[in-house]
Order: structure tokens, then C-alpha cells, then sequence
């Protein structure tokens, strides 16, 4: 797979599991966080997310399900890459009730990344069509630290799409024993958001009940911080990087669960 531009910074590699080969990007060093992208790809704000992950003393791995790694997003980029989602067969993308089978690789790939890592586990972050693919990598040991961030699958076209998680009734009950056993999930919205609707989290919550911590971050008409309605990916594409801003601390509560889970303390949250 050609880049579009250089990934500064990355080491590509590659992983195999299953007969299935992908590429990776990889950068820093200490306990690996599975960095797994949204739609389109690896885009420079992907990237981005997974250098300060590096910053703040962690391995970043960021392996490529789809797209152009380095590839700016735009209109048509991003519509091709939705359409190529929506028909492959790896993504449960109207499923209730059912892992996408491209979960299967993600847990290998985690288990590999803890072994060479090292550390008490991983973490890992999903984003957009990725963003739920966390809980059902939770049923791999090594995933310490798990954040779905404006998870949106299944696409919501139903009262019932909109509730559900899309995850296997096996995974989701594997999800509750870690939670048991003192692992916290975390999610990331904004309150607009279609494609991640309220009844999402109140699943979540109603599941996890406190091993659930959900952000959902104000984009209603006339909120303080002028965040539009349409605002969708909270730690890439509608981060403003500034001290105070929502999103800047969003993204700072999801650097601290890394840091936290994998270098400061295996039971910290």
C-alpha cells in the first residue's frame, strides 16, 4: 500500500494472523496502545493522536483496516472509504447483535503488541465505524484500558440500531467480567451526534453500570464553546487544542487512562 504523504515519525511493519496480513504504523516506546482508525483511514489528525500517545511515553500501533495511511480527508475520499466499509464483510455495519469479524485480527493483534510491549496490557481506542470494536476486544486479557470514541456501528437507521452495540451476546458478557474484575471503559460523543446517538450510552451505562464512564461533550445550538452540530470525531478531526476546551479534555482523560492503566498503576482508572 503506497502512502500518500510520509507518516513522520512510524515505522510501518506489518502483522499477520488467520492468513490475513496488514500493515502497521508503529512509534514510541513502552506498554503499546492499539491506536484503530475511523473513516477514511490513517489521516494526519490520526496520526496526530497517536504521537502524543508516544509523547506521553507509550508505543502507539496503528494498524491499517482501510484507506491511504497519511491521506488528508476529504468529501470523496471519505464517501469511497464508508462505501468500501459498508460492503466488506469484516464489518457488521447493521448488525444488533453480532462482532465484526475484523475484531478477530484486532485481539491477535493486541495479544502480539502486549508481548512485544510488555507492560501489564494495552490499550486500545476505536473511532467512528471502529469506535465499539474495543468491547469485544476486551475479551483478550491483555486489553487493559478501552475507549470507544463516537462509536458507530450499527449505523443507526432503527430505534433498535441506535440502542445496540454491535457486539456478540459472548463478547459483550466477556466486556462485564473485565469490568468486574476492575477495568473501566470510557466513551466520547458529542451531544448531536447522529451517527453516535444518546440511546448508544444509555446501553452502555445500563450494561456496565459504573464500569462505564461516558463523555459526551455539548454540541447543541448556542453552547459555549460554538462546537457546530455536526461535530463528530472528539479527539481528531473537531479537537481544538486548547487549555479548557472540552475536547482538549477529553482527549487529556483518555491520555491519562493510558498512562495510568499501563504505566503508573495496573489498577488505576
Amino acid at each position: 500500500m503506497a502512502e500518500a504523504v510520509p507518516m513522520e515519525g512510524f515505522v510501518r511493519g506489518s502483522f499477520t494472523d488467520g492468513g490475513k496480513t496488514r500493515d502497521t504504523y508503529t512509534c514510541g516506546s513502552g506498554p503499546g496502545v492499539v491506536v484503530i482508525h475511523e473513516v477514511p483511514g490513517i489521516t494526519p489528525q490520526v496520526a496526530a493522536f497517536g504521537r502524543r500517545v508516544a509523547e506521553r511515553g507509550m508505543t502507539a500501533v496503528l494498524p491499517v483496516l482501510f484507506g491511504t495511511p497519511g491521506k488528508p480527508e476529504s468529501a470523496g475520499y471519505g464517501a469511497a472509504q464508508f462505501a468500501r466499509v459498508c460492503l466488506s464483510r469484516e464489518f457488521a455495519c447493521l448488525a444488533k447483535r453480532r462482532s465484526s469479524p475484523v475484531t478477530v485480527w484486532l485481539r491477535a493483534l493486541c495479544s502480539d503488541v502486549h508481548r512485544r510491549c510488555g507492560g501489564p496490557g494495552v490499550g486500545v481506542i476505536g473511532m467512528c465505524a471502529t469506535g465499539g470494536f474495543a468491547l469485544a476486544l476486551m475479551a483478550d486479557p491483555s486489553v487493559m484500558a478501552p475507549v470507544l470514541s463516537q462509536p458507530s456501528l450499527p449505523l443507526p437507521i432503527t430505534a433498535a440500531h441506535r440502542a445496540a452495540l454491535g457486539v456478540s451476546p459472548e463478547d459483550l458478557a466477556a466486556a462485564k467480567t473485565r469490568c468486574q474484575e476492575g477495568i473501566t471503559i470510557l466513551g466520547l460523543r458529542f451531544t448531536g451526534d447522529w451517527a453516535c446517538p444518546p440511546e448508544r450510552f444509555a446501553t452502555l451505562r445500563a450494561e456496565f453500570g459504573t464500569g462505564f464512564e461516558g463523555i459526551e461533550i455539548d454540541s447543541s445550538p448556542g453552547n459555549p464553546f460554538h462546537i457546530p452540530p455536526d461535530a463528530h470525531s472528539v479527539v481528531t478531526r473537531a479537537l481544538v487544542d486548547e487549555p479548557g476546551h472540552p475536547t482538549r479534555e477529553a482527549l487529556e482523560r483518555v491520555l491519562t487512562m493510558f498512562r495510568r492503566r499501563l504505566l503508573d498503576s495496573p489498577n488505576g482508572g
